[in-house]
């Protein structure tokens, strides 16, 4: 482990996966509640692995800490190219989603001892593939989950495979086995397993996703929605899968989709784990003033990139489009519409 545990970036290994740890930077919000950690996991898409996240969406707005944590494992190919019709592509996936979620409590164990942190119920973030071991983890209830955020997950790779098929023209060589493993992991068959729980839940989606349409988010959202798993909330950019450009597995400065993403990511775990500061006066802490840390992690000298500084409370109408870049809440809240 490596780091200050204050006010720089911690970088260790929890569960046997690397970690990048965020600390809480907010000058303008407090946590509250017994939530004071989220854990975050990449893709089998840029970004890929957890250095690459959390340069892509360091949420530095939200007053708790933020770990970013790598999956067990990763595949040569993304998800949208024709790697995800071999059998070893999709036994990978299956095998990375499903040991994520059953190492969550050894790696929670290591990053509370690294970071001298309280136990409590923690956030869960989750891009793509990672989105899938999220969603899995609440399910199977391997921690305490308050609240969790879906970034593009894999609702179906079955599906997702079928759609590089048409595009392709080429056939699954998969296994009876691997197809199995495949269809454990629908992600609308595993919300059964969530009813009755109260997670907040957030899902975000992309307009010109080819690996997970739209249509699919919504659909999960209405699934969650009738098993009563708790509220359920989201929202639709116009934009594609990937967060970060290739290859995806160094931090580099955030392209514009995840800058929205992140905005948007910011403002809803504020307004659950956190509660605003008052405000100081100008003459002893001027406005919107914040740390030289309270920027994108790691990105190279010179592209470090400050966050948008308007963070608070917000709402979006289910399946909106929040395809621009405001500056405020309110301006991103205004812009949305369902036809967009």
């Amino acid at each position: 482990m490596s780091g200050d545990h204050t006010h720089h970036p911690v970088h260790g290994t929890a569960g046997g996966a690397p970690y990048v740890a965020l600390p809480p930077t907010a000058v303008d919000g407090t946590a509250t509640g017994s939530t004071r950690l989220i854990v975050a996991w990449p893709g089998f898409d840029p970004p890929r692995t957890a250095s690459a996240l959390a340069a892509s969406i360091p949420m530095t707005g939200v007053p708790v800490w933020r770990v970013y944590l790598d999956l067990p494992a990763r595949p040569d190919g993304g998800l949208g190219s024709g790697a995800i019709l071999q059998t070893e592509t999709i036994e990978t996936y299956c095998t990375a989603v499903e040991n994520a979620a059953q190492h969550l409590p050894a790696a929670l164990a290591d990053i509370r001892r690294d970071l001298a942190l309280p136990d409590g119920p923690i956030g869960l973030v989750g891009f793509s593939t990672g989105g899938a071991a999220a969603l899995l983890a609440v399910a199977r209830d391997v921690v305490p989950v308050s609240t969790v955020a879906l970034v593009a997950p894999v609702v179906a790779p079955s599906r997702a495979a079928r759609a590089v098929e048409k595009r392709s023209g080429l056939e699954r060589s998969w296994t009876d086995r691997a197809r199995a493993l495949a269809d454990r992991l629908d992600l609308g068959a595993i919300a059964a397993d969530l009813a009755g729980r109260d997670v907040a839940t957030l899902l975000i989606g992309g307009a010109k996703d080819r690996v997970v349409p739209a249509r699919e988010i919504t659909a999960l959202r209405d699934m969650l929605r009738r098993h009563a798993t708790g509220p359920v909330e989201s929202t639709t950019f116009r934009m594609g899968h990937a967060l970060a450009a290739e290859p995806g597995t160094e931090a580099r400065a955030p392209i514009t989709e995840a800058v929205r993403v992140d905005g948007v990511l910011t403002d809803w775990f504020r307004e659950r784990l956190a509660t605003p500061s008052p405000p100081t006066p100008a003459h002893t802490h001027p406005a919107h003033t914040r740390p030289a840390d309270a920027q994108r992690v790691d990105a190279p000298a010179g592209e470090a990139q400050p966050v948008d500084a308007g963070h608070g409370a917000w709402s979006l109408d289910a399946g909106g489009d929040a395809s621009q870049t405001p500056n405020t809440v309110e301006a991103r809240c205004a812009e949305v519409s369902s036809g967009r």
